[in-house]
């Protein structure tokens, strides 16, 4: 018999340090789990009232040319872009998500010598995207509020430091820190240190923080949005990071070819032009996180306020809760893996999925 080859063996070191990154569990497999013909899915915080008009329109109209090749630079939603944020378009980095520009950013600056600090309780992808450049994950604890100790964050620096990464708000917590302290924090930085500033759920909080773009400076500052969210096209895989042009075009150097297909540009572009859709839809997400806040507050369940358009639920067997509301036919965010063994995040749903999830919390607390 021929021997089988130890791939793993033959990797590079960092590979066996490497998971892949697990989503939320799709309908379709939990139907074919359960046998239940009916199901809600609250568990990857998506827009649950689906894409603007126009950029379904826009997707319709685009799928006549594919056939061809996107334009590589995504020319024309660099521009609306630009045009939104009152920036240069050179100032802007396309992605296929911003969790595609998140790797780009640590590719191009940690290699097996650097560090990349983060919070233990933030974003997987950026221990993800660390580990697989082969540079060293700095997860910073806050045990209090579960988002961002900056004074820890702070003190982690080292001599080793390239990257600092924060969720404002922050994904799975739903914390919000003020722009006065990111600058604060800012200016006690290193000016060739780069700081990312995750921003995918900035839509819900525009109205309440400033705009980072235009208030917040360092000079390896790097601002990543997303379509995914608030503006319904996650499976169009739309990302962007906003920082100085000679930054930019650095981290441009990682990009690959055509990055970016040309349903989602012209989606992308279609959905900014929506600005009173999007509106909309956020205070009909805002007002049902308040709902869903409310009911996990009166059974005790409650961890405290989301910034996002998710809520925390707090329960001593969180990993039973999820099995049962699985079988309620409603899938939630276990949060294990962050080290949040007690915790469930509960994406915000339509009205109709709200109550369905409350009433099968209902049921399955009293079971």
């Amino acid at each position: 018999m021929t021997k089988l080859t130890d791939w793993l063996g033959r990797a590079v070191p960092q590979t066996s340090d490497l998971h892949p990154y697990v989503p939320g569990k799709p309908l379709e497999q939990l139907l074919r789990e359960t046998g239940l013909t009916e199901a809600i899915k609250l568990a990857s915080n998506e827009n649950p009232y689906g894409p603007p008009p126009a950029a379904i329109k826009a997707m319709q109209s685009a799928c006549t040319e594919v056939h061809r090749y996107p334009d590589g630079d995504s020319t024309q939603l660099k521009n609306a872009l630009a045009k939104h944020h009152h920036i240069d378009s050179s100032r802007l980095l396309l992605g296929n998500g911003s969790n595609e520009v998140l790797e780009l950013i640590i590719r191009c600056f940690a290699n097996n010598d650097a560090q990349v600090i983060y919070s233990r309780h933030a974003f997987m992808v950026y221990a993800l995207a660390t580990v697989a450049a082969g540079a060293h994950g700095v997860a910073v604890d806050d045990d209090e509020t579960l988002g961002h100790d900056l004074s820890a964050m702070l003190a982690a620096v080292s001599q080793y430091t390239r990257i600092i990464c924060i969720a404002n708000p922050n994904n799975p917590t739903g914390t919000l820190l003020d722009n006065n302290k990111i600058q604060s924090f800012l200016d006690q930085l290193p000016r060739d240190m780069v700081v990312i500033i995750d921003e995918a759920y900035h839509e819900y909080v525009a109205d309440i923080s400033s705009d980072s773009i235009h208030s917040l400076y360092h000079p390896g500052l790097v601002i990543t949005r997303t379509f995914s969210k608030a503006y319904g096209l996650a499976g169009c895989r739309v990302g962007y990071a906003i920082a100085t042009p000679d930054l930019i075009a650095c981290i441009n150097r990682y990009r690959e070819p055509f990055n970016i297909n040309s349903i989602a540009q012209a989606a992308a572009c279609a959905a900014l032009s929506e600005q009173t859709w999007l509106t909309v839809h956020v205070a009909q997400a805002l007002g049902e996180r308040d709902r869903l806040e409310l009911a996990l507050q009166e059974r005790g369940l409650s961890f405290g306020h989301s910034y996002g358009n998710f809520v925390l639920l707090r329960h001593e067997k969180a990993d039973v809760l999820h099995q049962k509301m699985e079988l309620k036919g409603v899938i939630l965010r276990p949060l294990a893996s962050y080290g949040m063994a007690d915790f469930l995040r509960v994406s915000v749903g339509t009205p109709e999925e709200n109550s369905q999830f409350i009433h099968a919390l209902d049921a399955v607390l009293a079971s």
